[in-house]
């Protein structure tokens, strides 16, 4: 196509194609009957022009279909012939054949004597079996009649093989692209132009021989079955078949004794029988059996004539088929490959960003909880020291006074304006209190390191509900309400747990996902006066833990529901959530736990997760 062409002129040349598509498309969607043919056998040229092979052949199939549905045989011929080029120069000759038979009958049909002439000159190859039966059973006009005339350019034939039929029988084959329809179709037309009224199609695949489609009165069954699994057919022919590869004719049973013992002939008793190969490069790849219940006869010299030359455009379009549908296999296959990559990458990518935001959560408690610790630790200590010190400084001003007898005015209005009895008494209270303080802070301190574990990677025994708490106590200031809504109860039914063995660390993250959906469903639901959270533990079986977390917040439709646990899926406003935290927590409880997180949720019902995890 590029043949001399400069790297601009070829841009061009496809901005120009790209821009005429274009007003195709529109012509095409506006009438389709005039313009969509047009439309998809260019399209063909551009995918072939890019080696998108798989996609061209479609295209090609589609544009003759669309032509000849709408009576643009000139269009059909031309769209036959380019997909007869292209299976040329994909070195595929034999599935060119039908394409450039079907483009000369079209052709012919047109009154393009021309073309047709053109055609015998340059591939003469593929239109053996027209060129043949034209010289031997039908004679041609030496020049295309009129316009006024016929334009058929046949004349004259036997009584009873009509070429055109045939010819046209062979394009519905050759148009055939999908391996079932074609079948399907092949066999149809087969029945009809033999004169049975029932017939078997099997065919080889890898030594392996299946029946594809079975004809029996009127009645078309596709499916693929071994031929080991029926006995309805006779073998002793289907056999003879495929050892001498030959035409096989029987028109009157009754007076043929080579195949009398056969159970399917014995039972049967068919008046006329046509079993014939159908060869493809001199290869076996199918039989096709037929039979006539009701006549002796019944398949003449011109009828076998007709499917000697359908059974090879058969196997052309049977071959053809399989090609594409090994393709399209191959592209189904890459194509779940892709996905399950796609997948495998988003839950890796997932599980990256959540383990370094967790990472970096756990990094900056734990730093916090270390710089927090150290001075607390002052405090604590110093308070008893603290404590004393005062205890002896007030022994002491009470010695003071019990010495001294008239002590001075002003040391007088002091001791009105400290109160001291009252500063004995507060003074007790008020280190009570600083003690109290400070524990409550180191109680924090080990909860927010018992949280982060960062020097926990393997599984150990621990108490699940240490790990609750110490996620509760992080997240204890999203729990209180404000002048616009109330606090936030947290309910607690915890049962007596032996230590679950499990990853801790992970198992305080699934906790803090869950919980954190659970506050902010249920800020977000403004119509909650009483918004409770209930945490409830219990064993199941002597084998499972189970911890449910259940709110009363707006619940969630099925819709959501269902996707909930999918990777980047939230329905939390851009930049409030990136969808991963409950997606981590399910692999974190089925994959690294073996254990099952489950959703419970109705609109206006609240939400509940169970976490199953086994100890």
């Amino acid at each position: 196509m590029y043949s001399g062409m400069s790297a601009e002129e070829q841009s061009n040349a496809w901005q120009q194609i790209e821009s005429n598509q274009q007003q195709l498309k529109i012509w095409s969607d506006s009438c389709s009957e005039n313009f969509l043919h047009k439309y998809l056998l260019v399209e063909a040229e551009r995918y072939r022009c890019l080696g998108q092979k798989l996609e061209a052949i479609e295209l090609y199939d589609r544009a003759i279909a669309e032509a000849q549905a709408n009576e643009y045989i000139q269009e059909e011929a031309l769209a036959n012939e380019m997909a007869a080029k292209f299976y040329l120069d994909w070195g595929k000759e034999k599935f060119a054949v039908g394409y450039m038979q079907s483009a000369y009958s079209c052709y012919a049909q047109w009154g393009a004597k021309a073309k047709t002439d053109q055609l015998e000159q340059t591939y003469p190859q593929l239109l053996t079996l027209i060129l043949q039966k034209s010289s031997q059973s039908v004679s041609t006009q030496t020049d295309f009649p009129s316009s006024s005339q016929s334009l058929g350019t046949f004349t004259s034939m036997t009584s009873a093989f009509d070429l055109a039929s045939t010819i046209k029988a062979s394009q519905a084959i050759s148009g055939e692209i999908e391996f079932n329809v074609l079948v399907s179709k092949l066999m149809q037309i087969l029945i009809e132009n033999a004169g049975a009224n029932k017939g078997v199609l099997l065919l080889n695949n890898s030594d392996n021989w299946e029946i594809i489609t079975q004809y029996n009165y009127e009645t078309c069954h596709t499916s693929t079955i071994s031929q080991e699994q029926t006995e309805n057919l006779p073998y002793t022919i289907i056999n003879t078949i495929k050892r001498t590869q030959k035409t096989l004719i029987i028109n009157n049973l009754e007076q043929d004794n080579n195949f009398t013992t056969d159970p399917y002939l014995l039972e049967q008793q068919p008046k006329s029988i046509l079993c014939s190969p159908i060869l493809n490069q001199r290869k076996l790849i199918g039989i096709l059996y037929l039979e006539n219940n009701l006549a002796t006869e019944a398949f003449t010299p011109e009828r076998i004539e007709v499917l000697n030359l359908l059974t090879a455009q058969a196997a052309i379009s049977i071959e053809n088929a399989r090609l594409y549908q090994e393709l399209e296999t191959k592209v189904e296959q890459r194509t779940q490959h892709l996905q399950q990559t796609l997948q495998k990458l988003q839950q890796t990518q997932a599980q990256l960003i959540q383990t370094e935001k967790m990472s970096s959560l756990g990094q900056m408690v734990a730093g916090i909880a270390h710089e927090i610790n150290n001075p607390i630790t002052f405090i604590s200590g110093n308070i008893t020291y603290a404590r004393e010190y005062v205890q002896d400084l007030l022994e002491l001003l009470n010695l003071y006074q019990e010495n001294s007898s008239a002590p001075s005015d002003a040391i007088q209005d002091k001791l009105q304006e400290i109160e001291l009895e009252f500063l004995y008494e507060d003074l007790e209270k008020l280190f009570d209190s600083m003690q109290t303080g400070s524990e409550r802070i180191s109680q924090i301190i080990l909860g927010l390191r018992n949280f982060s574990r960062l020097d926990e990677s393997q599984r150990k025994q621990v108490d699940i509900h240490e790990g609750l708490e110490n996620t509760l106590m992080i997240l204890q200031h999203r729990l209180r309400g404000n002048d616009s809504r109330p606090d936030i109860v947290i309910v607690k039914n915890y049962s007596q747990l032996p230590p679950v063995n499990c990853y801790a660390r992970q198992l305080n993250q699934v906790f803090l996902s869950i919980l954190t959906n659970a506050i902010d469903a249920l800020i977000i639901s403004e119509a909650q006066e009483y918004p409770k959270i209930s945490i409830t533990t219990q064993m199941q079986n002597n084998q499972t833990i189970r911890i449910c977390i259940a709110d009363n917040g707006p619940g969630m439709s099925e819709t959501i529901k269902q996707r909930i646990f999918d990777p980047f899926f939230t329905t939390k406003p851009v930049g409030q959530g990136t969808g991963l935290g409950l997606s981590i927590s399910y692999q974190i409880v089925t994959e690294q736990h073996g254990g099952k997180l489950l959703c419970i949720s109705q609109l206006e019902k609240g939400t509940e997760f169970i976490i199953d995890i086994p100890n």
